[in-house]
């Protein structure tokens, strides 16, 4: 379902994504850990068609994102850490919004909808600006926004942040019924208990590397470690020396 070929992105001598290879399957939940600077975000942002890679490719669902944008992007929802939301628009203005970019009928918008908004506990919010909410309902109205077009490929950049505990359980659990539904999703995060938790494979870049991937017990065999994640993730990437690198 996502298919990255010797990927790479340079920003000028700076080495962001450097020759990366992964496929992730149908259905998957993979996520990608990292200290900071190791290219996650730039990776997300390839992915999502929003950065042109140096060399390389990468498909979504079969089709390149750079050779096939629209075909991909139809196939893809992507969450930023901080997503851009349209502030004088209220919730439903910009679900509707989101909906129509995505050629939804407007039966089809008030269904998906109305299943979204109660589950995320958006309904005292709905008519509201968008400038007064915090920035955690913020953050779940860019999810539910991602998730109206029922995307087969979900890509997030650490979605929990600014949830507090009740609202994170809920994206876990929306996010799983997804995956069991057939979804593939590519998550990076800060937060090792979300990876441990969710992942069906986890990959660790360095310095824009994926240095291992795997399972946990195959990430455990390859750090040579039997604690954790945390203890797995710090022997993994115990190689660092503050050279500039891209996040």
């Amino acid at each position: 379902m996502i298919e990255l070929n010797h990927l790479t992105k340079k920003f000028g001598d700076l080495v962001a994504v450097d020759d990366l290879s992964l496929k992730v399957e149908r259905g998957e939940f993979f996520a990608v850990l990292g200290p900071n600077a190791a290219g996650k975000t730039t990776l997300i942002r390839v992915l999502a068609g929003l950065l042109k890679p140096t060399s390389g490719t990468a498909r979504v669902a079969g089709f390149d994102v750079q050779a096939d944008p629209l075909e991909a992007r139809r196939r893809l929802a992507y969450v930023p850490d901080f997503p851009f939301l349209y502030d004088k628009l209220t919730p439903w203005e910009f679900l509707r919004f989101t909906g129509h970019i995505f050629q939804m009928s407007e039966t089809r918008i008030q269904e998906a909808s109305r299943a979204l908004v109660p589950r995320f506990h958006l309904e005292p919010f709905i008519s509201r600006p968008i400038e007064g909410l915090s920035h955690g309902t913020r953050q779940r109205v860019a999810i539910v926004s991602a998730l109206l077009h029922d995307p087969e490929v979900l890509v997030i950049d650490e979605p929990m942040v600014g949830l507090d505990p009740q609202h994170a359980r809920v994206v876990k659990d929306v996010l799983k019924e997804r995956t069991r539904g057939g979804v593939t999703v590519f998550l990076s995060t800060h937060q090792l208990g979300v990876a441990e938790e969710m992942a069906d494979r986890i990959g660790i870049m360095l310095r824009g590397r994926l240095v291992a991937i795997g399972t946990r017990e195959q990430l455990r065999r390859q750090a040579g470690a039997k604690g954790a994640l945390e203890d797995v993730f710090l022997a993994l990437t115990a190689d660092t020396n503050g050279d500039p690198t891209v996040e």
